[in-house]
């Protein structure tokens, strides 16, 4: 898959928060000691990566006793990188990210 294809498909919550440039959190679901190492108000965005989880697929009981046939579907990641206070850099699902306004 090419850039230009990725960046069509990428969702239109992902799409805002890279064009803004800055994030804040969405929610309290990131740890106050995580939180404490990056601006309160305007998270710098240094990139937004799509990450494809690969999923399985086992057919074989004694693999999982219980389940045969089990499937654990392919997952869809976007990856926002943000900007630390001390200018480290980290990555979070941008489930936990919006623009910052």
């Amino acid at each position: 898959m090419n850039e230009q294809q990725t960046l069509a498909e990428m969702p239109a919550e992902v799409a805002a928060i890279k064009d803004c440039g800055f994030a804040i959190w969405a929610s309290d679901d990131v740890a106050p000691e995580m939180r404490k190492n990056f601006d309160s108000e305007r998270i710098p965005v240094l990139g937004v990566r799509h990450v494809r989880v690969w999923g399985i697929q086992v057919d074989d009981e004694r693999a999982l006793p219980g389940l045969e046939r089990t499937k654990i579907p392919d997952e869809d990641l976007w990856e926002v990188s943000l900007q630390a206070k001390n200018g480290s850099s980290f990555a979070f699902d941008s489930h936990l990210l919006k623009p910052a306004g």
